[in-house]
Order: C-alpha cells, then sequence, then structure tokens
C-alpha cells in the first residue's frame, strides 16, 4: 500500500510517499481502507518531534480518517466489513489502508461525504468539549474565538452557535473574517489592524464571557484583559509556536478563571463528560447541524504540501488528503 512516511524528524517536506506491507487487524482492531484523511496543526509537530508525545521512527502521520472497513480483528461485533467508518488513531492515517482501535470508529452517517467526515472528529471534539464541559457555555455568553477560521476556530464558531452563545471571531485578513461571518459569528475582529482588547470590551458591552484560544502568543494576553469579571479562559493550543506568559495579576484583579484542555487525556480524567458530550455531537453531526468546512484539499501524492498549508497557516477551515 501507500503511504506517506516519515523517516527522519524534520520539516513536511521530509515526507515521503513510499509503498508500505499490508497491515493487519488484530483483536478488537479494524482495518479500513482509506478514502480520505484530516491534516491536524499537531500533525506538524508530531513530524518535527515537537508534540507531547513522541512518536517513534519511521512512522505514517496523521491522527483521523474515514473510509471503508475491510475487516474486524477478534471480539469485534459491531462493525462489518463495507461498513461506512470514520475515526482516530495516534498515527497512521495519511495511508492507504489503516488499523484503528474499534472503540476510536464511529459509523457515518448517510448524509456526509468521506471528506467532512475525516474532517470532523478532531476539531469537533476539541470544540465541543471545550465550550460544553470546561467552560460551561450558557446561553446569550458572549464566546471570544482566536484563530476562527482555522479547522478549531470555526467549530467552536459553530459549536457556540449551536449552544446559543453569541460569537465574536478573531482572525488576520478579510478572506478569513467574511468565511467566520458565513459561518454564524456575530462580529469579527481583524486582530492584525485592530486593538483587540477594547473591540471586544466594546463589542460585547464589557467584556468575553469565554475565550477560546487555540493559537497562543501575543493575542492571548489581550483576550484575557477583554474578559469580563468571573469570565473564563480556555487554552487548547500553541498554534502560533509561542507558548504565552499570562502575568498572574490579570487573574487576580478580574477574577478570571483559566482552564486548559488537552483532547487526548480528557476522557481519561472525565470519562463522563467525554461520554455525554461524543454522544451530543455526533447526534448533532447525523442532523447536519454542524459540518467542516474544507478549505483545501490534496492527493496523498501531495501529502507534504498539505501539512504545509496547515504549518504556514493558510489554511481556512479543514484541509483534507484525499486517499482514493
Amino acid at each position: 500500500m501507500r503511504a506517506l512516511v516519515c523517516r527522519r524528524y524534520g520539516e513536511p517536506e521530509d515526507l515521503e510517499v513510499t509503498e508500505l506491507p499490508e497491515p493487519e487487524a488484530g483483536p478488537g482492531e479494524v482495518l479500513v481502507g482509506v478514502r480520505a484523511a484530516a491534516v491536524n496543526f499537531p500533525d506538524v509537530l508530531v513530524v518535527a518531534d515537537k508534540y507531547q508525545v513522541p512518536s517513534p521512527l519511521p512512522f505514517v502521520p496523521g491522527s483521523e480518517l474515514s473510509g471503508e472497513v475491510l475487516a474486524t480483528g477478534e471480539g469485534v461485533s459491531h462493525l462489518k466489513p463495507g461498513d461506512r467508518i470514520f475515526g482516530v488513531c495516534s498515527t497512521g492515517a495519511f495511508a492507504e489502508r489503516a488499523v484503528l482501535d474499534a472503540g476510536q470508529v464511529a459509523t457515518m452517517p448517510d448524509t456526509a461525504g468521506f471528506a467532512e467526515a475525516a474532517a470532523f472528529g478532531v476539531t469537533y471534539r476539541t470544540a465541543y468539549h471545550a465550550l460544553r464541559s470546561v467552560a460551561g457555555v450558557r446561553p446569550d455568553d458572549w464566546v471570544v474565538v482566536l484563530g476562527a477560521a482555522g479547522g478549531v476556530g470555526l467549530a467552536a464558531v459553530d459549536v457556540s452557535r449551536e449552544l446559543g452563545a453569541r460569537v465574536v471571531a478573531v482572525a488576520s485578513d478579510r478572506d478569513k473574517l467574511a468565511l467566520c461571518i458565513r459561518r454564524g459569528a456575530d462580529a469579527v475582529i481583524d486582530y492584525a489592524r485592530e486593538g483587540l482588547k477594547e473591540r471586544v470590551r466594546e463589542l460585547t458591552g464589557g467584556g468575553a464571557h469565554v475565550v477560546i484560544d487555540p493559537v497562543g502568543g501575543a493575542a492571548a494576553e489581550q483576550a484575557l484583559r477583554a474578559t469580563r469579571w468571573g469570565g473564563t479562559f480556555v487554552t487548547i493550543g500553541f498554534a502560533s509556536g509561542t507558548i504565552p506568559k499570562i502575568p498572574l495579576n490579570l487573574v487576580l484583579l478580574k477574577g478570571v478563571t483559566i482552564k486548559g484542555l488537552e483532547l487526548r487525556t480528557f476522557g481519561v480524567h472525565r470519562p463522563d463528560l467525554e461520554s455525554r458530550d461524543h454522544g451530543e455531537l455526533l447526534d448533532l453531526f447525523a442532523a447536519g447541524r454542524v459540518r467542516p468546512h474544507i478549505g483545501a484539499t490534496f492527493p496523498l501524492a501531495d501529502g507534504a504540501a498539505a501539512l504545509r498549508h496547515v504549518a504556514d497557516r493558510r489554511a481556512h477551515g479543514k484541509v483534507v488528503i484525499e486517499v482514493r
């Protein structure tokens, strides 16, 4: 089978498409014929060996995919060959075949395409847990979303809308801001041209109830300063490449709660909330209430270019590698 392989840590351009042996499903696993795989910013970090959990060389990057079940391992009874599925894995998605834990696989809604299903899981689970369970967003809350035109950002705009909140989308150019408006944001801020703190306070009539930050960098402190007293700031990643250093006096003076969400371990610590959120989110997906925006697609042969597109923060919504 063809696969995009990382043989040495480095840049996306160091990846190569090559032939690998066909994998087999073991007990509790499913073998999937991959139709589409989504690129996430952590994939870039994994290839560079800068992620929290290293992947031993060589490996096939990619953590979420969609496709058809080809075979099931011992003990798997809820899936059968031919089922259209989507799911997540630690690595291995950027290939023609992949083996997944059957517990990390869901059947695709009839209304969804393979690209949509592949692009749904990681970003929407992150956004839903952050807003529903970590921040506890309520109807009419003002939610400020940093990096709002990215995969997690647009998912946060969608989920905030479904929870009845009002959204201020923050991004860096007019095309991205226009996309956020089309996706349901109530207001937008171009942080490259406007003062983030002042505009948030002006638009929300006193400050944000919740800030969702997948970006980090200089905007994080300004967004924290733009919260109202008693607000909640949720950090979920550092796509800017810079981990901010927050002055704790701001937390003291504003009574702000700062929380973090790591998708990989959320279910380990709060399996009750993970289960509830997962069920609610799948219902929304099946009903067509939430759908990822696919901003760019690449063939497997150009998989390295897909990762570069995400690494350079040029993605509008999700980037998908179409395998076949």
